[in-house]
């Protein structure tokens, strides 16, 4: 099947070509004529199984055919994401794929770390399609200076990673500034009762879409299991990168903190390496991603803001130095690698406090795999026997408005 199937303008076609796309992927072949149908969508699908297109593309083709002769852009379309960089890369695909539009849509991107008054200026100028960060497009709409009563789509991508508090809490607030008679497109790498919830708030008709393509890219990777003490970690990284130092390499830590670290102690030792998390400022966020992009720098440290949205292709090997929480991030985590058809390879650090967990990672990823030591590095000592925990004193649990406030302090502003 080829884009030409599709009901898309020359003008959009034409771009698709000379990006050197020749066919759909699944999730665009099964989406893009749903999203020209004007249905309500939830999407099922992980990252990097080419779903921004899926909702550009049929957009812009939307918008077109019902742009307004105004000088100035109606906000039309509205689309919610989770980070800074997932944000930049949706705008930056609205700008690349109407590039030989008659008329252009004015595409404005809300992120944090920049001036919010410079966003609003922006917007008020003239916008046809806003593609935000759910917690800068909070703190802008609570500002009540943009006009959303044009509104005809709203995107919500990555929409499982937008559930915290705050977003739950202000969900009422942005479907009351915009128009309850629009067209929905919700995107999950995963489908909890709280993204339920918010489907159901949102549309009450909406068609499911899923994509069972995790098993599939899973088997394109050589997933590996490696026993090490906690602290040998850092130089068994080493040992095992020492004669790799021409490859991409991404690794999962926990902490922000943890990335800077390790990252400055591995220039130390000659590697090129950099870190990546949500204190950097963005400029220089922008900066370290192509840096990795162009193989300047070899090895990235990041927390769990890198394991969705980036678009970086030719990941060679993604280490999970520490472990992630969600046993359904792990397939995120390692599918930055082996990506487009290609093989990659992960490696997952265990020790006794862990193993618990990583079987829980298994059995949810419905794989097994082999434990392995590397000689120099085994894991030594004997497992922590297992203890009971003190019982729960009654009027300690932090109230929903407590935690609420927690996060508003804690809020890095994405």
């Amino acid at each position: 099947m080829s884009f030409n199937k599709f009901q898309l303008s020359s003008s959009i076609l034409n771009v698709i070509t000379q990006q050197g796309y020749k066919t759909p992927t699944d999730i665009q072949t099964k989406v893009i004529p749903l999203v020209l149908e004007k249905k309500d969508l939830v999407v099922l699908s992980q990252t990097g199984s080419g779903k921004s297109a899926s909702f550009i593309l049929p957009l812009l083709q939307l918008w077109s055919t019902k742009r307004d002769s105004a000088k100035k852009g109606k906000i039309k379309v509205l689309v919610l994401t989770p980070t800074r960089e997932l944000t930049l890369q949706i705008a930056q695909g609205f700008n690349d794929f109407s590039k030989e539009m008659s008329k252009k849509p004015q595409v404005v991107s809300f992120i944090g770390g920049e001036s919010i008054g410079d966003q609003l200026y922006n917007v008020q100028q003239g916008c046809d399609i806003l593609v935000a960060t759910s917690g800068r497009f909070l703190d802008i709409l609570s500002k009540k200076q943009m006009n959303l009563s044009f509104v005809e789509f709203l995107v919500l991508d990555e929409a499982d990673k937008m559930l915290d508090l705050v977003f739950l809490e202000e969900l009422d607030s942005v479907l009351e500034a915009i128009p309850k008679n629009r067209q929905n497109l919700m995107f999950s790498a995963t489908y909890p009762p709280k993204m339920k919830m918010i489907a159901s708030k949102i549309t009450q008709n909406a068609v499911e879409v899923r994509l069972e393509e995790e098993k599939a890219i899973v088997e394109t990777i050589s997933q590996r299991v490696i026993e090490v003490n906690r602290e040998n970690r850092g130089p068994l990284l080493r040992e095992l990168l020492k004669y790799k130092k021409d490859v991409r390499v991404l690794v999962f830590m926990a902490n922000k903190r943890a990335t800077d670290n390790i990252a400055e102690k591995f220039r130390k030792y000659g590697f090129s390496a950099a870190s990546f998390n949500a204190d950097l400022e963005q400029d220089v966020r922008n900066d370290t991603l192509m840096a990795f992009k162009e193989k300047k720098v070899h090895i990235l440290f990041a927390t769990d803001i890198a394991a969705r949205g980036l678009d970086i292709d030719n990941i060679d090997c993604v280490i999970n130095y520490d472990l992630p929480r969600s046993p359904a991030d792990y397939i995120h985590r390692i599918g930055r690698t082996a990506r487009a058809g290609k093989s990659g390879e992960a490696i997952s650090f265990i020790d006794y406090e862990t193993m618990e967990h990583f079987k829980l990672i298994e059995k949810r990823s419905s794989i097994k795999l082999k434990r392995e030591q590397v000689k120099g590095f085994e894991l030594l000592g004997e497992a922590p026997k297992k203890q009971k925990g003190p019982a729960p004193v009654k009027g300690k649990k932090k109230s929903k408005k407590d935690k609420l406030r927690e996060k508003n302090k804690l809020n890095t502003n994405d």
